[in-house]
This record gives C-alpha cells, structure tokens and sequence, in this order.
C-alpha cells in the first residue's frame, strides 16, 4: 500500500471513531428518543429542548381540512382529527385513510425535533366515519346489556377496526349519565344510572388495553393494536335543564359528584389517556373555564396524568355570542386546565394569541409546560416516537365478519320486550317462521341509516343504505330467516285497506326517529314523526303485529299501546339487523333490562328511578324474557 493510500486510510479511520463518538454524544443528548428511559426522563428532556413556539403547537388539534405536511411543519401542530364526516374522499378505503395520516405524520416529523402527531377521530359505536366499517349499537342500547364484557369485547375491535385506518386516538367513550331523554345526545349515553355507566367503562380497557396493576390510574395504550381513549364530556353534559344541549346543569356539588362524575374516577382507574371537556355550564359556569373542576378535581383531587382536550371549538363558547372576546376565551381555557385545544380551522389566531398571552406574563409558562407535558407523556406511553407511520398490516380489520358477528350479539343482547301479547296467556313472540305469507312495513324497516342513527358516516347521520357495504337491514333479515316457502311482503305504509285484504299471518311493523345528533337532535315533545304512528295505526288495527321501535331514547308510545300485540324497543342497533330477527323469530331469548325510564308522557320529564313523583310507563329495568331455542 502507497504511502498516500495509507494516509488515507488512517484519516478515514479516525473520521470513523469521530463520528461515532458524535453520534453516541448525540444519542445520549437526546434522551427522548431513548426507548429504554422511563417516559417521565423522556419528557423532561425533550420539553427542556423545546422552544415557545414547538410547544404551543402540540397544545393545538386541527381539522384534517386544513391540514397539510407543510402545515404540520411550519406551526409544529401536535394533532389532526377527522370531525363528523370529515373524510380523505367520499367512501374512502383504508388504505386512503392510512396515506392520509401518514403524510401528515411525516410533516410532523420533518421539524427539528421529530415529535409526532396524534390522529383523532369520532369513534363512538365503532369506526363511525369510515366507510365498510361496522357499526355497532349506540350505547342507550349497550347499557341495556349491563354486559361489561361485551362492552370490552366491543372497544377492541372499535380499536382494531380504527387503527386499520391508520388513526391511533378515538374520541370514546361517552360516560355522559343522561337524565333526560329530550337530550339529542341521550343515545351516546349508556344509562339514566351512574353505576350502569360505571359498568361500561369496562369499554376503556378495550380500546387501550389492561393497565398494569402496578400502573393503575396512569395512562395507558397498549401498542400498535390498541387506542388511545377519551372520556367524555367532563362533567355533567346529561344533567342538563330540559335537556338542552349544551345548557346549564343545576345541581349542587354533592349530586354533581354522586351522578355525573363517578365514571370518570372508574375511567381514570383503568388509564384513560385523555379527557375532553363538555360544551355545557356548571351552575352557570361554563366547563370550558372551570379551573376548579378541570384542574383542582380532575387533575389535583382524581389525580388524572393523562390531557384533556377542548371540545371542537370549545374555547369558543365560553362566550356569547361564540368568539366574541376571543382572547378572554384563550385565556380562560387554558388557565382552566385544557391541554390540547381542538381549534379545527382558525388555528393560527390561536396560536398567535396565545403566544402573545404568554409573552406578556398573562398565561405563565408553567400552565404551558404542564400541558404539553401531559401531551408529550401520552404520545411516549402510545409508542409513537418509535412507530409514528401507520402500515397496511390491519386493513382487513375493517368491517371484517368476527366484528359483524360481535355487533350482531350486541344488537340480540340489547333489545328490550316491552310487550309480548294482549294478554299474558297469548304471547306473540317468537314469530314462527313457517308462516304462509307476512308483511313488513315502516320507515325503518329497510334502511341503514336509520338504523345505525347520528354520528354515522355523516355527524347528523344519513338515512338510506348507501353507508355501507356491510350491513343487513331488518327487512334483509327477516327475509333470510323465515322459512324459504314464507311469503314475504314489503310496504313502507300500507293502508288499511291491503293490509286487511292481504291474507297476511302476522306483520311487522318498524318504525322511530330519524337519525339526528347534537342540538339537532334536542327534542321537546319526542314524538315519532309521520308516517310512522299512521303506519301502526293502519297496520295494527288489521292485522297481529309487533312494533319494533328504532329511537335514541324512550319516545311517546302510549296512544299506540293497545293496538300492538307485541313492542320491543330496539334503540338504534347499527349495521347488523340480523341481531333484532334473532330474536324475533326465537332463534335467541329476550334477556334486555330497560337502563333508562320509559316515560308515559313527556310532561313527565325529567323522570329517573327513584324519584318521588316516578311514574313511567315501563320502568327502570324492566323487560320480559323469552325462551331461547339456542342460547348465548
């Protein structure tokens, strides 16, 4: 070898330990990317590194509309969400969801210190957004199965089925304790009775995994199958007057800490990662700007390590009209103890603001540091510094048949028979299935989106069938489970006149609400619109027929009672139909308890178990059985 070529050599060498040495003085500076370190050293050395401006973009949660990888980049954005029907193209598969979050995610890691983002999205009886995903029972219907097992059994598969899309955040569960039917958000709720909601909270360990017994009460997400969680909405958004959305609840502290909040020390138990903050008032205080509940109950007295997050455009209302005194509201929503504000599309009067707040020593540094922590400690538990990318790896998770079958469980464990026969004698039910010829009629009979309800590819939901390419309506149903030679006849709203002519052995009659969600779906008389009442009218009048309501909550039915031999309360039951015919023709038993008071009229209201004045016309827990012809 050349002199020179040895020279070479010797210098690359010892260009080699240099660079090493850098390298090893590097990853030993940077600590937070460290997976061996305990998360709380993690997060103290990536928070010690970060400017004013990278942490007040991970205290910022923008909608997917306006986000981009430049985005992302430029204003160190710490979350993206998809809002109710907010998708990457119309029917969009699993793999557009993954690209989509994925090229947002690689805009967050493209800035100085790699830290990435959070995906959220409204999962709240299943991957509820996505095209093909199942949709399982609303929780009015869940919390009729007092069944915590089932519930988790449901949060994993809503995990699985939300990571396939490449998200790795559910807004979920709703642990509101509804008190009142007018309420549009009652069907998110699982019951009137705290310690049912307590129950459900089982839904957490579903999504996330089960919390270690040595790390109880810390938040927790295990791996890349699993989801971070939300409980919501922090506290008393079922108590509200007259069941408005968004109203004041009125009650004292010690029936607020009795009813509205023992889900949320349950859900904190069992590491619920983040919490999101309710749009209604306390005693005239908006929740929003709560300092005394956010920050000195929720996060000092219930010790919760995990972030809360603003409602969409929360921050917002603390005023009124919204936006009015948009400063005041920054202020008063972060000082209240909101982590991560969902500001979906003015992000950057946000971040200005706050910017400015804090440079002027109106919002200490320290409330800031506290909420990235908190946000910082939850991405390190989820392990997205170490696998930020979504894969294709789950994308048959979507929609697959073992969670169509679990939703169709959930759907036969739900239901409540409310009425079986005009006498006790002479049941209707089960429905045989050697019938020479029925008819089935209703709204509700032959459609999706009624079925599945609100927050349902669309927030207010659809109705028709065009949601999805899962799914089996009632109609669907009862034809493939009658006997082949049954004829099976389909009018939406017959007159009275085919039905009596039609020879028909029995009729089914499926009828209820359409689908709606908040405030749109606040209602003062909770009437069943037209057609229905005409079509159990014209039907029930001629014929032997059982009513299946398809509502959100207890609806007016009392003037139709008598007419009907049979009524079940199916609530809102989701893409798998078959679950309801399951019972109806006896193939399973009715074993659903009512979890909400079903009222006699809504002067009534509010009315909950217990109450001096209670008078229902079906009470709390009350439901007949059926025998099962082949059990659970």
């Amino acid at each position: 070898m050349g002199k020179k070529k040895a020279t070479q050599m010797i210098f690359f060498v010892i260009f080699m330990i240099w660079a090493s040495f850098i390298g090893a003085n590097e990853a030993t500076s940077l600590k937070y990317k460290n997976p061996r370190l305990p998360v709380n050293a993690r997060v103290k050395d990536l928070l010690s590194q970060m400017t004013l401006d990278e942490k007040i973009g991970q205290m910022v949660q923008i909608e997917r509309q306006v986000a981009s990888a430049d985005v992302m980049k430029n204003y160190f954005i710490g979350s993206v969400l998809s809002g109710g029907g907010s998708v990457p193209s119309p029917k969009a598969s699993a793999e557009a969801w993954v690209n989509m979050v994925n090229e947002f995610q690689n805009g967050a890691l493209s800035t100085r210190l790699g830290i990435p983002m959070i995906y959220g999205i409204d999962a709240v009886h299943g991957h509820n957004n996505v095209y093909n995903a199942t949709i399982f029972p609303h929780n009015v219907g869940l919390g009729v199965t007092r069944d915590p097992e089932l519930i988790k059994r449901i949060g994993a598969a809503t995990a699985l089925e939300v990571r396939a899309t490449g998200i790795p955040y559910a807004f979920a569960p709703c642990i509101a304790v509804c008190r009142d039917p007018r309420w549009g958000r009652c069907y998110e709720s699982y019951s009137e009775d705290h310690r049912i909601v307590q129950m459900m909270t089982e839904i957490i360990p579903g999504l996330q995994g089960d919390v270690p017994a040595n790390q109880a009460g810390f938040p927790y997400v295990n791996g890349k199958t699993k989801v971070a969680g939300c409980a919501k909405h922090f506290v008393g958004d079922g108590g509200t007057h007259n069941g408005i959305n968004e109203n004041n609840t009125v009650i004292p502290l010690e029936g607020l800490l009795d009813i509205h909040m023992p889900a949320y020390l349950d859900s904190i138990r069992k590491g619920v990662a983040t919490v999101m903050v309710s749009y209604s008032s306390w005693n005239g205080v908006k929740m929003h700007a709560n300092h005394n509940l956010v920050t000195g109950f929720l996060k000092k007295k219930l010790k919760f390590r995990g972030f809360v997050i603003s409602d969409w455009e929360g921050i917002d209302r603390i005023t009124f009209p919204p936006h009015a005194n948009y400063s005041y509201s920054v202020q008063a929503g972060v000082k209240a103890g909101i982590d991560m504000v969902m500001v979906p599309m003015n992000f950057n009067e946000f971040i200005d603001d706050l910017k400015q707040q804090v440079n002027n020593n109106i919002i200490p540094m320290k409330r800031i540091d506290d909420a990235v922590r908190r946000i910082l400690r939850v991405k390190f538990i989820m392990g997205l510094f170490e696998n930020p990318l979504a894969d294709l790896t789950l994308v048959n998770q979507l929609g697959n048949q073992k969670h169509r079958d679990l939703a169709r469980e959930a759907v036969r464990k739900s239901l409540v028979l409310l009425k079986n026969g005009k006498s006790a004698s002479k049941p209707l039910l089960p429905l045989p299935k050697k019938a020479p010829k029925i008819l089935v009629a209703g709204s509700h009979a032959d459609n999706l989106g009624n079925q599945c309800g609100g927050w349902t590819i669309e927030w207010q939901g659809a109705t028709g069938n065009d949601l999805t390419r899962v799914g089996t309506t009632i109609l669907t149903a009862v034809k493939s489970t009658v006997d082949p030679k049954t004829q099976v006849v389909f009018n939406e709203n017959p007159d009275p006149n085919f039905v009596k002519s039609g020879g028909f052995s029995y009729a089914i009659v499926v009828v209820g609400e359409p689908p709606y969600a908040e405030t749109k779906g606040d209602s003062m008389n909770l009437t069943i619109p037209e057609p229905g009442p005409s079509t159990i009218k014209n039907v029930c009048g001629s014929v032997k027929c059982v009513v299946v309501i398809i509502s959100g909550r207890p609806v007016v039915i009392q003037p139709y009672l008598k007419t009907m031999d049979a009524l079940v309360a199916a609530w809102l039951p989701g893409t798998e139909g078959q679950g309801v015919t399951d019972l109806l023709f006896g193939d399973y038993g009715f074993t659903g308890k009512l979890a909400r008071t079903w009222f006699k009229s809504v002067d009534q209201l509010p009315m909950n178990v217990g109450d001096k004045h209670y008078d229902p016309l079906f009470p709390f827990g009350f439901g007949l059985t059926t025998n099962s012809t082949k059990g659970y």
